[in-house]
């Protein structure tokens, strides 16, 4: 009578033990298993479904560990009744009469600013996606973070991660950033002034909480990162727009009445342009002299194609000025959202209390998971992979770009992973984008990017990150053909 429960899929990501234990689990918590029938005999349930009986066994033997089920000596299986008193019974469950619904206007006492993803869930669907922020999946490193991860569950790693860490990271992760990452960018720091975030974006959350309120004024790039706009919303400060031009931010008067900026240095988001060693001076200098903070986005340090990159702002810091961001987004996964950041002590003391009072902390198996690729070398070989490969792309796209679109887009000189366009004047981005996707072809419209309230609507950007080296020409061909048609 309990044939039907049971359905093994050779499609499923799922082992067939699992799923054996899976269903079988489910059945009992939905009260489809009495508790007064055994359970088919391991061999009986091993013929019906067509698998090896040391499978069920298995999965059997999984099931009593977890409490679901019991062994009856010359019985069989059941139901273990214990399981079933922590499961809310139709019988317990009370009648409440219909009353009135909150009114959600009056209840939020703070509202987001709602603005449009320009991402799209589905790219690897699309054949031509120039997706920004995306790894292609080929060049995981799949056997390699397996074996970290395996790692971070051993019985020791478990013992060392497994208790309530209050408001501490794992040490092995702050040593290898400490010792390995920060070095190659010149910035040397105390493993207490090291802090790991969820990814680039919490830090900047936190960071911007913590130093703004209603009588400061916030400095950002534009065009720059939009989600910051709505973030420094939430702290009720003044927003102010900053001008960048081919060296990246503008320093100057425009900079003298802002309390904390937030710059991309190495690889301004999203024109990709690189600023100089020049102007980093004095942007520090007058920081000193004006008296604000700055926050540094080194967001894709790893990727670049300088034989001498530029080293970053923080390491030409004298007078703790700069608040320092990485993160493996762009190298190692996006979906890990695993970051960190440096910055004075006195700071990061006061952020770690903010973060504990939000998350405590970043999952520590996690975070011990990278600290091992980290230490065994897997990141240093994954980040040759990645800078070879995207420099192909780079002058593939570059190239493409020269061809179909003629001085629509500078290479980047830092490297990265995107190309800023400028299409034609009149130009509609936010069209090409939509007319683009029904031709298989995933782009970003720059709009979105600018901070001003009638922005231009003729850039957008191309990320190569993401699409096979073989589909730029073609993708990009493609696409110059629409913006024809468009303008």
């Amino acid at each position: 009578m309990l044939n039907h429960l049971f359905h093994l899929s050779p499609d499923s990501d799922a082992s067939l033990q699992q799923q054996i234990r899976e269903q079988i689990s489910k059945a009992i918590i939905d009260g489809h298993i009495p508790p007064e029938i055994p359970l088919p005999s391991t061999r009986k349930l091993a013929e019906m479904l067509g698998v090896s009986r040391n499978t069920v066994i298995l999965a059997y033997e999984h099931l009593m560990d977890d409490g679901y089920l019991v062994s009856r000596e010359r019985a069989g299986f059941y139901v273990n009744d214990e399981i079933l008193k922590s499961s809310v019974k139709e019988q317990d469950q009370i009648e409440i009469e219909a009353g009135n619904k909150p009114d959600w206007d009056s209840c939020l006492k703070m509202k987001p600013a709602s603005h449009k993803l320009n991402k799209l869930h589905r790219w690897q669907d699309y054949p031509y996606p120039f997706v920004y922020g995306q790894l292609d999946p080929k060049l995981f490193p799949t056997n390699h973070w397996r074996d970290c991860c395996k790692e971070s569950v051993s019985v020791q790693a478990i013992s060392e991660w497994s208790g309530d860490r209050y408001d501490d990271d794992d040490a092995l992760l702050i040593e290898q950033i400490h010792s390995r990452l920060l070095p190659r960018r010149g910035v040397w720091a105390d493993p207490e002034e090291i802090l790991i975030t969820v990814g680039a974006q919490h830090a900047l959350y936190m960071i911007l909480r913590v130093l703004l309120n209603k009588d400061t004024t916030f400095g950002l790039e534009d065009p720059g990162y939009p989600d910051l706009t709505h973030m420094a919303h939430c702290t009720d400060s003044t927003i102010k727009g900053l001008a960048i031009d081919n060296d990246g931010l503008q320093v100057g008067e425009q900079l003298s009445d802002c309390d904390l900026i937030f710059t991309t240095p190495s690889h301004q988001f999203p024109t990709t342009v690189t600023m100089p060693m020049t102007r980093r001076k004095a942007l520090l200098e007058q920081a000193s002299q004006d008296n604000f903070l700055i926050i540094e986005d080194d967001y894709e340090c790893e990727t670049t194609f300088a034989a001498n990159p530029t080293p970053a702002l923080k390491s030409l810091d004298k007078n703790d000025r700069v608040i320092y961001l990485g993160s493996l987004s762009k190298t190692l996964s996006p979906g890990l959202r695993l970051g960190y950041m440096v910055g004075p002590k006195e700071l990061i003391r006061q952020i770690r209390e903010f973060r504990r009072m939000m998350l405590r902390h970043p999952p520590m198996n996690n975070q011990r998971a990278v600290g091992l690729f980290l230490s065994r070398g897997y990141h240093d070989s994954l980040v040759r992979s990645l800078v070879q490969v995207y420099e192909e792309r780079w002058k593939v796209v570059g190239d493409a770009l020269q061809e179909y679109l003629p001085e629509s887009a500078e290479p980047p000189v830092f490297g990265g992973s995107s190309y800023w366009v400028k299409g034609p004047d009149n130009l509609d981005s936010r069209e090409l984008k939509r007319l683009a996707l029904e031709k298989g072809v995933v782009i970003e419209s720059g709009d979105i990017y600018f901070h001003q309230e009638s922005p231009p609507q003729n850039y957008f950007r191309l990320g190569y990150s993401s699409i096979a080296t073989e589909r730029i020409r073609p993708g990009i061909d493609r696409l110059a053909e629409i913006i024809k048609q468009l303008t």
